[in-house]
């Protein structure tokens, strides 16, 4: 149990600073304001759940999957980037405020919100590219035997589950923060975080990008 607990370790420092659920809030409030609350806590769930998911499988058979369609990691990153780009730009360019969310409230039902748990609000927003190649990257370098795999496999388990646990406790409870913070300073943050994942997704998109150049120029990296 000290090997899986030392993997779990190790997968958990990995993955929790690239998702980032305690910066990722804001975000999450920002494309939900017109949520109520307990609809709100359902989406958060929801996108919970599907994280935990494509977090196994990206680390279970994330790269079988990428090499039966003959896709590499830097492609996976060009993509994520521009749709990350696209996202944190029309979040920033966006001028609907949090009273005409309030007014739109009544009019959500949990079927119609639920169509946006997955995309864009899993991925690539929560889980993005950089949490995919690092779970596959995660995956790729555990033993394969039986004995050790399924230790690893227990630890990728457990791991990606206390990370979809704080997915969950920041993002059904962000509108705790916003009310802490006050309307004025929630949407200052708001366009900051909107800001952010823009440049968030500049920089995915560079990487991919760069490392698509360096194999195409044949140069080491």
């Amino acid at each position: 149990m000290l090997e899986v607990a030392k993997s779990t370790l190790l997968i958990l420092s990995a993955l929790f600073p690239i998702v980032n659920p305690l910066g990722g809030s804001p975000v999450f409030l920002a494309l939900t304001r017109e949520h109520p609350r307990p609809a709100r806590r359902v989406l958060a769930y929801q996108v919970a759940l599907n994280s935990f998911i494509l977090l196994i499988a990206s680390f279970l058979i994330g790269t079988h999957i990428l090499h039966f369609f003959g896709i590499s990691i830097p492609v996976v990153q060009v993509g994520g980037g521009l749709i990350v780009i696209s996202n944190g730009w029309a979040m920033l360019k966006s001028k609907e405020g949090m009273d005409r969310g309030r007014e739109v409230q009544k009019k959500v039902n949990l079927e119609d919100i639920s169509r946006s748990a997955f995309y864009p609000l899993t991925l690539p927003l929560t889980v993005g590219p950089g949490s995919i190649s690092m779970a596959i990257t995660l995956g790729a370098n555990e033993p394969h035997h039986l004995g050790p795999n399924l230790l690893a496999i227990l630890a990728a388990v457990i791991g990606s589950a206390l990370t979809a646990m704080s997915i969950f406790l920041c993002y059904g409870f962000a509108d705790r923060l916003a009310a802490v913070i006050g309307e004025s300073g929630m949407g200052i943050i708001l366009r900051l975080s909107s800001f952010l994942l823009v440049c968030i997704g500049v920089q995915i998109l560079w990487n991919g990008a760069s490392a698509l150049l360096r194999s195409v120029l044949g140069v080491e990296a």
